[in-house]
């Protein structure tokens, strides 16, 4: 049995950590999500959410590892993707200013074995430390439904409630929330 809190090793993920990375975020997606959505809706999310390879590539993307497993990942982004992975539409590559942007808090799941065991609040201090290092002074990010309670615990107040409408109509409700580091 695991802790209700332990200690997990933080690291950079690398590109040959994807497969592990996709198949964590989808057993996330389809474990982690149905308390707070339809089944449709979280069949849908997978078209809006998923592996984006960019944080990767920008070494920006981190995960939490115990004893070898990895048990969640997440990450902080210089660009002006709000979130989705590889495949989502709406993606924009463009570097924010520090100065007058916030950075961009992204793809944050956990495994549903590690659920409330401290690697949403590891993974995500890791990244406000590394944006403020970075010369950020505040944070932005699209939460789900299931992620809300971890972000307001960590200090980030909703904005706008929207709903991410896919190809086949299904309507997949977000949060933008914000924080100042």
């Amino acid at each position: 049995m695991l802790a209700s809190s332990v200690s997990f090793a933080i690291r950079i993920a690398l590109t040959h950590d994807i497969p592990v990375l996709s198949a964590l975020m989808e057993s996330a997606i389809k474990e982690l999500l149905p308390p707070f959505l339809s089944p449709e809706q979280v069949q849908a999310s997978f078209e809006i959410m998923g592996i984006d390879t960019q944080l990767i590539a920008d070494g920006t993307y981190i995960v939490a590892e115990y004893e070898g497993a990895i048990a969640g990942c997440g990450g902080w982004s210089r660009r002006a993707t709000h979130f989705g992975g590889d495949h989502s539409p709406g993606r924009d590559a463009r570097l924010l200013d520090p100065e007058t942007e916030p950075v961009r808090i992204r793809a944050m799941y956990t495994h549903p074995v590690f659920v409330r065991r401290g690697v949403g609040r590891a993974i995500l201090r890791y990244c406000e430390r590394r944006a403020i290092a970075e010369g950020f002074t505040s944070a932005e990010l699209v939460a789900t439904m299931g992620g809300l309670p971890l972000y307001r615990a960590c200090g980030y107040q909703e904005g706008e409630r929207f709903e991410q409408a896919t190809s086949g109509g299904i309507a997949v409700p977000l949060v933008r929330m914000h924080k100042r580091l």
